[in-house]
């Protein structure tokens, strides 16, 4: 390699590490104010009341909506677990399917055959559609139901049909519907034993976001978009979202109606509140537990779907929340900072691969290899001091709702989060442009599994 082509790899290699660098700054600075106000609002010590769960739940049938498409290997694990742990004395599981997915439908029946309590409705239309049509086709059940037997809902609740619910999560609903329009419970993903980096790091994702976003997303006055598991909403919500749009109260056409959901109930003067309430004195948080994606691909899927419902489509569908609403529109920025990470992080690994070929380049040149200047060394000392903090923060929420063990494989686990990222994001760009030119948003779902939740021995 010559002198004027080894003197062009050092250019593009620094060009690009300054750029990266630049980026990886900014997003820093970000995340560390993130962290500055919640550290804030926990020294002002800030706790809610304890909720009375003990004692007798407030009045009111909450129904449980559960879409199911090709569920039939955990739907009916899922009800049967839900059925024995729910402790609440009025409830009733509405369980959405489709005709042409008769091993789903088949394994709801035998469940609500033995159970009342859990009711089977099926679509006319063939599927998959959207998740938020499946929801629909269980609201207008619902309504019937209701004209039928002389009842009205007093909240709807949305499950996955992996969920493992917690016994006390309607009782949650139930009182922190009094005081809201809708709530929000934590997901804690379950560790899968043999996929450590890949299902792992949902565990550190989820740890830090239902940990300490959405408490500083409260804090700001921002938008709480639901999870969609694990969240309840009052029915004359619902009732009045349906009657604006035609009588559907999810939005069909869109790949994450739950991050939507949230955002519009806000903006209508009725935002959801995220419930962190200890199942007892000292012990863990009633939370909705599930498996996440253990398999790169289906990972990979899975966060594709949530980059173009929140960070692509979901931008022209929810825009922003108004000039005025400053902490509102920082947390939907960082909602859709996907759209500049994911290329600035590419650039970052591919500027190391320039950098090693600078090296061996002037190893072979017999030449001093390039020192990057002065300002690219400042910005890389404070990416470095950046990384380090995110790194200890995110082993410290992980550590918390896990234990020192999964906070100590956080660490390692970035570069699996950054690797499931970075091909998400491909995957994302191309399903995107197939959407802009035509293509109907669909149901992309992946294998879902259920855990063993018999007694040892049993």
């Amino acid at each position: 390699m010559g002198e004027g082509a080894i003197l062009w790899v050092d250019a593009i290699a620094r060009e690009m590490t300054l750029f990266a660098a630049l980026w990886f700054v900014i997003g820093g600075i970000d995340d560390l104010c993130v962290d500055l106000i919640y550290l804030a609002r926990r020294l002002r010590g800030r706790q809610p009341a304890p909720l009375a769960l003990a004692g007798p739940a407030p009045a009111g049938r909450i129904v449980v909506f559960v879409p199911a498409w090709d569920e039939s290997a955990v739907i009916g694990s899922m009800l049967r677990a839900a059925l024995k742990r729910f402790d609440h004395p009025d409830y009733r599981i509405y369980v959405g399917t489709y005709p042409n997915d008769p091993a789903t439908i088949a394994a709801v029946a035998d469940v609500a055959l033995a159970d009342a309590r859990v009711r089977l409705v099926i679509g006319a239309a063939p599927g998959p559609s959207t998740k938020a049509d499946c929801l629909n086709t269980l609201w207008r059940a619902l309504l019937r139901d209701e004209a039928a037997e002389g009842f009205v809902a007093s909240a709807v609740a949305l499950h996955d049909a992996e969920d493992v619910v917690h016994p006390l999560e309607l009782r949650v609903f139930a009182h922190g519907l009094i005081d809201h329009a809708a709530v929000q419970l934590p997901v804690l993903p379950l560790a899968h034993r043999h996929s450590r980096f890949f299902a792992g790091h949902y565990l550190d994702e989820f740890a830090e976001a239902h940990g300490r976003a959405l408490v500083v997303r409260q804090t700001v006055g921002a938008g709480l978009p639901f999870a969609g598991v694990g969240c309840a909403i009052r029915r004359e919500a619902l009732a009045r979202l349906a009657a604006m749009r035609g009588g559907a109260p999810f939005d069909a056409d869109s790949l994450v109606e739950d991050y939507e959901l949230g955002l519009t109930l806000a903006t209508m003067g009725m935002p959801a509140r995220l419930m962190r309430i200890a199942e007892a004195p000292g012990g863990p948080p009633v939370a909705v537990r599930a498996y996440f994606p253990d398999r790169i691909d289906a990972a990979v899927r899975q966060k594709a779907r949530w980059m173009i419902g929140i960070a692509l489509a979901g931008w022209d569908r929810t825009g922003w929340g108004g000039w005025r609403r400053i902490g509102d529109n920082w947390m939907r920025m960082r909602d859709r900072r996907a759209t500049l990470e994911i290329p600035v992080l590419a650039l970052a690994y591919l500027s190391i691969l320039a950098w090693a070929l600078s090296l061996g380049a002037h190893l072979l040149a017999g030449t001093d290899p390039a020192m990057p200047p002065a300002l690219m060394r400042g910005l890389l000392l404070a990416t470095f001091g950046l990384l380090v903090w995110r790194l200890a923060v995110r082993a410290a929420f992980v550590g918390h709702a896990y234990g020192w063990r999964e906070a100590l494989w956080s660490v390692p686990r970035i570069f699996s989060s950054n690797a499931v990222a970075l091909l998400a994001a491909r995957r994302a760009l191309f399903v995107y442009v197939a959407m802009l030119r035509g293509m109907p948003p669909r149901w992309d779902k992946t294998a879902h599994r259920f855990p063993d939740l018999r007694p040892a021995g049993a």
